[in-house]
């Protein structure tokens, strides 16, 4: 495979642009830069943007796909002028955007950009999973800006390009409010098996991504607020292995808040005197033994296939039957070359016995757990079953 990126680094800031994300107020607000990467030659690209809280940020990713027909967007991400501006130039290689996919009914990351990513291609046939839900209020997609005649159910009002992809529903899975569903999509042609939430692949250094914006890694690579944020590759590496741990498990175990007198020791100290900074607010302090814990989540280098710990602590605690059957499935694709999750790294070398292989070891680990890092994930998990706001077995 060759895989190689395409950079717009003199993208003006305009061009980076997201008007709507006081819908979803995450890092990095309304300026998104993008990474444009092919990942399998003349066939499949991926569009990257960032996406967190607080600095905690990570890879969040559309994937292009070349069909007969013109091209296919999975799981769309805003679609800045900079993103348009990219898919102008696939337009002219491989035909035009016919096809935009929302494959999951719960990810509001994936699901706040399609609106605006419809009309940006006005002629595009939109494609939704089914038992789409919104909060507090159960409005009608069409109440929240998907163009009512052109979007279609997935499974129920059939499936588009089953000629050249194949389709795998996850769920729907009951969550209480709402619920968990996913599609993943296999490019026969490519052997890309397309994913969203329910796999991801973390590697063990950072993403290519963060070339563009090191900030978040540089701020939690530090002990203290005091410290500058200074940009070395050791520093970048150790900022990335703590934002995966804050991603996985939020609150990990080697990771304690400071007292207040601790907590405004470095506000506007010399060198962190910037909003980047967030002038020396820095509300963690870090015990040994996190590296640690990364490496048990992520053993070497290459990057380890996992269900994110977040989700199958507050998403499928107990739904590991619905979620193993679904990877078997997926085992079952001989095509099957390649994974494209859209979070963390991608593309991943893949085939029916890494599946397996994977299916089995969820089926005989301990699932769910209550302890360490899972500790504070479990404890919102009880809470919520406690109130009645998730189901304690869900359908």
């Amino acid at each position: 495979m060759n895989d190689h990126s395409v950079h717009h680094q003199v993208a003006r800031s305009e061009d980076q642009r997201w008007p709507w994300w006081p819908l979803l107020p995450l890092y990095p607000y309304g300026r998104r830069r993008t990474l444009v990467r092919e990942l399998i030659p003349g066939q499949v690209w991926s569009l990257e943007q960032l996406q967190g809280v607080f600095y905690v940020a990570v890879p969040i990713r559309m994937t292009v796909v070349r069909l007969r027909g013109g091209l296919l967007l999975y799981a769309p991400v805003p679609p800045t002028g900079e993103v348009r501006a990219a898919l102008a130039e696939l337009e002219q290689r491989c035909g035009p955007v016919c096809t935009i996919v929302l494959p999951t009914s719960s990810g509001l990351e994936h699901k706040l950009p399609v609106p605006a990513m419809a009309r940006a291609f006005p002629a595009a046939q939109v494609w939704v999973t089914p038992r789409q839900w919104s909060f507090p209020l159960p409005l009608p997609l069409a109440w929240l800006g998907f163009p009512a005649q052109r979007t279609r159910v997935l499974f129920e009002q059939g499936l588009p390009h089953a000629d050249e992809l194949h389709w795998i529903p996850l769920g729907p899975l009951d969550l209480g409010l709402g619920t968990f569903m996913e599609a993943a999509c296999l490019h026969r042609a490519s052997g890309c098996l397309l994913l969203t939430d329910a796999l991801v692949a973390i590697g063990d250094e950072p993403p290519e991504l963060f070339d563009n914006d090191p900030t978040p890694l540089l701020f939690h690579a530090r002990e203290r607020g005091d410290v500058p944020l200074l940009d070395t590759t050791d520093r970048r590496r150790r900022g990335w292995q703590r934002l995966v741990l804050f991603a996985s498990y939020l609150r990990p175990d080697q990771l304690q808040l400071p007292g207040i007198k601790e907590l405004l020791s470095g506000l506007l100290a010399a060198g962190v005197r910037s909003p980047r900074a967030y002038f020396g607010l820095y509300p963690f302090r870090w015990q040994e033994g996190w590296q640690a814990e990364f490496r048990r989540l992520v053993p070497g280098p290459e990057a380890e296939l996992l269900v994110a710990p977040v989700l199958e602590r507050l998403v499928f605690p107990r739904c590991r039957a619905a979620l193993v059957a679904w990877i078997r499935t997926l085992a079952r694709q001989s095509e099957l070359r390649w994974l494209v999750p859209a979070h963390y790294d991608a593309p991943i070398a893949c085939s029916p016995e890494r599946l397996l292989a994977l299916a089995a070891s969820l089926e005989s680990r301990d699932w769910a757990p209550d302890s360490g890092s899972w500790a504070y994930l479990s404890g919102i998990d009880k809470a919520l079953v406690r109130f009645g706001v998730v189901p304690e077995q869900p359908n």
